[in-house]
């Protein structure tokens, strides 16, 4: 059984500038809370297939997760997933997937996502914390438009 959550957000720029912007991981050092480095396993733009290594600060120790994108349809959805048995996290599955629409001169951003894999206590555990993964990722949209918008 999954665990899901749903995260809204509109903001004033354009449909394609925000597209850029999730894609932008050389800009996230500008506005991911806790970032320490992002290390790219692979070359050139972000595409189907390309993986990265996400390190953050959190709770005072380094944590490392491994990412890669499953679905680009530009600039209208962007779906990215997380290999929790290749991080710091050492189970599960979790996918984020942006949908981007057109909303007058606002571009709106929702956010799903979706935490499969968790067995036994880290199921439990996993249902628990999820209202506080969803506020993360909350933060980090919030400060990806932010810097967007500046």
């Amino acid at each position: 059984m999954s665990i899901c959550f749903e995260i809204k957000r509109t903001t004033k720029v354009s449909k394609q500038k925000a597209y850029n912007g999730i894609l932008d991981l050389d800009s996230a050092k500008n506005w991911m809370q806790g970032l320490v480095r992002i290390e790219r396993l692979d070359k050139g733009l972000l595409q189907v297939g390309s993986q990265w290594k996400e390190t953050r600060k959190m709770f005072g120790k380094e944590a490392s997760e491994h990412f890669e994108v499953v679905e680009i349809n530009e600039p209208d959805k962007i779906v990215f997933r997380c290999d929790g048995t290749k991080g710091t996290t050492g189970k599960g599955e979790f996918v984020f997937t942006y949908i981007l629409t057109s909303t007058g001169d606002n571009t709106g951003i929702s956010l799903n996502g979706e935490i499969n894999g968790l067995t036994g206590l880290s199921k439990f555990f996993g249902k628990l914390i999820s209202g506080t993964f969803k506020k993360a990722c909350a933060k980090d949209l919030d400060s990806l438009i932010d810097y967007l918008e500046k």
